[in-house]
Order: structure tokens, then sequence, then C-alpha cells
């Protein structure tokens, strides 16, 4: 209890430091990374160079938010749709992902992070589902942030398979299909934690198929950096404007 009073504090002095009203944060934040490839060309090199830059910033970013307080961070890590890019980036992207999750374990231990993996994992290389379940395993028990990669993950994958899942249900007789409410169908998401900020990087304006059920009522703050050149002050700029947002909910306040 005594330690996780000095982390909400620190947290909140860190806030402060940084502009933020720490009562005001949001509970669960999502990124979409955008750019990596875009960072590359632009230099002249091959994108998986921007890949590579891209995971330094998923280490700062990540770290900033623990620092801040942030409950649960989700990774708009590789969607369904990447898995139509050439075969030699996404050989590339798996292997930095299997590199990454391991190199980043002790910290992820050190800085008490539970980590998550949402999507249909069975579509990733047998190396990669090992990293991704030694992270899982490793980190299940501890309390901080929860970090959820969204791997191998589409938003409409995710629905549907809710919707398989309710079905088969009904089927057994498990749950009668007039009972199915909002209610049940969060819980058959793969995680059904509502989103309160999205934040997407590159100047684009979509949310590409991200946590379309989650994010419903989430405010949406686009930022020009490409990731690779994102920083933890672009992080806070988008969390100040957030923080000037009016939510309502549908409601006259």
């Amino acid at each position: 209890m005594a330690a996780t009073a000095t982390a909400a504090h620190d947290a909140a002095v860190h806030a402060r430091t940084a502009g933020l009203d720490p009562a005001r944060l949001p509970r669960h934040l999502a990124l979409i990374m955008d750019g990596n490839g875009r960072w590359a060309k632009k230099r002249g090199w091959e994108r998986f160079l921007g890949h590579r830059r891209g995971a330094s910033t998923v280490r700062d970013v990540t770290t900033e938010c623990v620092h801040l307080g942030i409950g649960r961070l989700t990774l708009y890590a590789f969607s369904s749709e990447n898995w139509c890019r050439p075969q030699r980036e996404i050989d590339v992207l798996m292997d930095l992902l299997a590199e990454f999750l391991r190199s980043e374990l002790p910290s992820m231990l050190e800085n008490n992070i539970r980590m998550q993996a949402i999507g249909r994992l069975e579509r990733l290389p047998a190396h990669v589902r090992q990293a991704v379940d030694e992270a899982l395993a490793a980190t299940v028990g501890n309390t901080g942030m929860d970090l959820c990669l969204a791997l191998s993950y589409g938003g409409r994958d995710e629905l549907v398979d809710a919707c398989r899942a309710l079905a088969t249900r009904v089927a057994r007789g498990e749950l009668a299909a007039e009972a199915i409410d909002a209610a049940c169908v969060q819980d058959a998401l793969y995680a059904g934690h509502e989103v309160d900020l999205v934040v997407r990087t590159a100047g684009e304006q979509r949310i590409s198929n991200f946590l379309p059920w989650q994010a419903a009522y989430a405010e949406f703050v686009t930022c020009p950096a490409l990731w690779p050149d994102f920083t933890i002050e672009d992080l806070r700029t988008c969390l100040r404007e957030f923080q000037g947002r009016e939510r309502r909910f549908g409601k006259v306040l």
C-alpha cells in the first residue's frame, strides 16, 4: 500500500512538472504509431530502418506513460492489414518485434509493467509467439501500468470474433439471444477497456480499424511528427490538448 501511494505521489509530481493536471490524464491511452516507413524513405533508407528507429520511440513513450501514472497504454503494433505488406518487410517486422520484447523485458519488470496482447495472435510466427508468451508470463504479476500490444489486430476482426463467441454461447444454451446487450459484447472483446484518448502520428486523421468499440467516445488527437520523431514533448502536447477538451458523452453540461 505504501509503495502504491509513493508511486501515485511521484506520478502526480511528474505530471505537474510537465504542465499536466494529474487528475485529468487519460486512464487509457491508445497510440497509432504511423510514419516509420516514410521516415526512412525521406532519408533514402530502407523501410525497416524506420521501424527499428521507431522501437526506441516506443521505449521512451512507454516509460513516460509509466512516470505519468497512466493506467493503460495500447499500441497499434501490427494490424491485420499489415499482413498484405511485402514478405521481406513482414519478416523484418516480426524479427524486430521478438527482439524488442526480449530486450525490453528487464525494463518492463523494473517499471512494474504488465504486458498484454490482443489480436489474432495465432497468425504470428512461432518465434514471435514464444517471445510474446514469455513476456506475458514474466509480467503477469506486475501491478503498475498495463502495456497492451495490438498484434495481428483488426477492429472488425475483434467484433467478428466477439459475435462468434456470443453465437456459440447462444447455440449451447448458455445465453439467451434477447439477453445480449452492450455489456455482453464488451465482455466478449479481446480487451474491453474503454479508451479515453487516441493519438495518431504522421498527421493522419483515420482510426484505421483500431479499437472501434473501445474508442467510441475517445478523444482523437493527431500529431504531425512521424513516429520515429515523436518526442516526449509531443506526447505531453497531445495530453494537454486532451485536458483542454470538454467531454460531454452526449450530455449537455
